[in-house]
């Protein structure tokens, strides 16, 4: 259940995936998220979580959400179809899109997976990384598997969080994981 001074949170539900598993159905059922299965009733203002977009959700956006009113939007839909589901949402909104820096997975289908994360996860990753940690660990106390997120990620998350530059996050993400760097 939100409270006063939490963050508005949304999902876009495109219906590819079980609703009794999904874990932004469940949110929006303890009333945690406002779950749109219509674009018209987005929020006008705020970041869209798109993880093609190539543009890491960094110290420079936090503003739009803590400040200015903005609202953070989550993309739910199936891995499986995640090019056209992103190309199918962002033609009809004009949320900026930002994708998180890597994180793993908890959820028991992608478990420890480099950012194979559930709508849940990716939203409560965000709220944590803006410095709203209480709602972001509410948020996965809707799930038993909620608070592995949060030791799984612990060292990240706390890096990510103190970044104080887009660029300096994306570099982080080399000290925690092993992957190549594109230079």
């Amino acid at each position: 259940m939100r409270s006063s001074g939490d963050v508005p949170v949304h999902a876009i539900w495109l219906a590819q995936d079980d609703p009794k598993k999904n874990t932004a159905v469940r949110l929006s059922k303890r009333r945690d998220l406002i779950l749109h299965e219509r674009f018209n009733r987005l929020p006008r203002r705020g970041i869209i979580l798109e993880p093609l977009c190539g543009k890491v959700l960094g110290p420079e956006d936090h503003s739009m959400l803590l400040e200015e009113g903005g609202s953070l939007v989550g993309l739910d839909c199936s891995w499986a179809q995640i090019e056209d589901s992103v190309n199918q949402v962002m033609k009809r909104t004009k949320l900026k899109p930002r994708m998180l820096p890597l994180l793993l997975a908890a959820n028991p289908v992608n478990w420890g997976k480099p950012s194979k994360m559930t709508t849940a996860e990716a939203l409560a990753a965000s709220l944590y990384l803006i410095g709203k940690e209480e709602q972001a660990r509410n948020l996965l106390s809707a799930f038993r598997w909620g608070d592995q997120f949060f030791i799984l990620n612990k060292e990240p998350l706390e890096a990510y969080r103190d970044a104080k530059s887009s660029s300096e996050l994306v570099d982080l993400q080399f000290e925690f994981f092993d992957i190549p760097r594109n230079e």
